[in-house]
């Protein structure tokens, strides 16, 4: 690209992920100036006007409001991060789309399949560009071994492993958040960290068709906590207690199309030692590779083309790993979370300016969110259940036969 485009961005909900969003805005013309793309933080909307205030004095949108549909409506405003909690992605999101404006909505995106399928038809049919915010594909790690297995460097695909293990409410006293009451968020690890590793393993391998599942709560009551005031960190002593409503650890089988493939999934946010413990493991007859988010910036591979000496080679991520050089100079300088949302953002502009950017679209998230589904239905029925095929995902293709 040669000519410098303008792209009015909109935000809604100015908390965490709000912030990371608008730096990641904010860092594209730096780290990616060949692109020529400008985005323009035009307006961010938050229910709490302190928010408001630090969006515009702070973040440098140039307007504030606590009425997001005010974002939707502005004229100068061509694409929309939707930021908010899970239970207001899909009435974002279609207002949004109807507005004429494409989106980069968090995930799980919508609260189930059905949600979900519903903001991707809406998409679809009035033709905006949407994005869902599966960060961790972004890796430069992740991208080398998606490379890999595309090529065939690992042989057939004979299964995958993948833990996603967290902390964050592995305090007994940790409040409750929207996050653990089903109206508001849905499931509850599945829709949050089984969401990315599902989405993980469809982009490195392939699409899962059938899956089994176990769910457990650990801690089935928790302190109330009021909506706004805090977050699902905060610790609340001798407060009043509710129940938890969604699951706390989930372990899925599954069977992948490619290769006819098996895997074991797991996701926990109650364990105690993780921190962000992500990792995924991928097999196949002539070699496999491990990544683990806590360790990002390094990928294990073993090939059997080392002859006695196969094994694991530990590989810095580098230049020629995806996105690596725009951020680092050299293998051993490490990137961090924040860069995978920068690298993100380049993927939706992209996309929005109609180039072909592999970006993670809301068809990704109907794919993920139809495997969890079919999971929660496989717990409740102690059953193997099919997973719905979805078109129009950024899916490692299934080699030919």
């Amino acid at each position: 690209m040669t000519t410098q485009r303008t792209i009015g961005v909109g935000l809604v909900s100015v908390g965490w992920m709000g912030k990371v969003h608008s730096r990641a805005y904010s860092s594209l013309p730096i780290v990616f100036p060949e692109l020529g793309i400008l985005p323009r933080l035009v307006i961010a909307a938050d229910p709490v006007q302190e928010r408001v205030d630090y969006a515009v004095q702070t973040l440098g949108y140039e307007e504030g409001t606590t009425d997001y549909h005010k974002v939707l409506n502005h004229p100068e405003v061509d694409v929309v991060s939707i930021c908010a909690p899970n239970f207001l992605h899909a009435e974002i999101a279609e207002a949004a789309a109807r507005a004429g404006k494409a989106f980069w909505v968090e995930k799980p995106a919508g609260r189930s399949a059905t949600e979900t399928q519903r903001m991707s038809d809406l998409a679809t049919s009035v033709g905006v560009v949407s994005a869902v915010g599966f960060n961790y594909r972004s890796a430069p790690a992740i991208e080398y071994a998606r490379e890999l297995i595309a090529n065939g460097e690992l042989g057939r695909i004979t299964n995958v492993r993948g833990s996603f293990f967290a902390d964050y409410s592995a305090e007994p006293n940790g409040a409750l958040s929207w996050r653990f009451i089903r109206d508001l968020a849905g499931s509850g690890v599945l829709g949050d960290l089984m969401g990315h590793l599902v989405d993980l393993a469809h982009y490195l391998v392939g699409p899962i068709q059938e899956v089994a599942s176990l769910t457990h709560t650990v801690h089935t009551q928790r302190p109330k906590l009021p909506m706004g005031a805090g977050t699902h960190f905060a610790v609340i002593e001798n407060g009043e207690m509710a129940d938890v409503e969604n699951e706390d650890i989930a372990a899925l089988l599954v069977r992948f199309g490619r290769d006819n493939a098996i895997g074991t999934l797991e996701a926990s946010r109650v364990s105690v030692g993780p921190r962000a413990q992500y990792s995924i493991e991928v097999y196949g007859t002539q070699g496999s590779l491990t990544w683990d988010f806590e360790r990002m910036n390094e990928l294990h591979l073993a090939l059997n083309n080392a002859g006695e000496r196969c094994g694991y080679t530990r590989i810095m991520a580098g230049p020629g790993f995806g996105e690596f050089s725009a951020f680092q100079p050299g293998a051993g300088t490490s990137m961090g979370y924040d860069d995978l949302k920068v690298i993100e953002a380049k993927k939706f502009l992209l996309a929005y300016l109609g180039y072909e950017s592999q970006h993670a679209s809301i068809n990704d998230a109907l794919a993920a969110n139809r495997v969890l589904d079919a999971a929660e239905v496989a717990a409740q029925t102690n059953s193997w259940r099919k997973v719905e095929t979805t078109s129009g995902t950024s899916a490692a293709k299934t080699p030919e036969p």
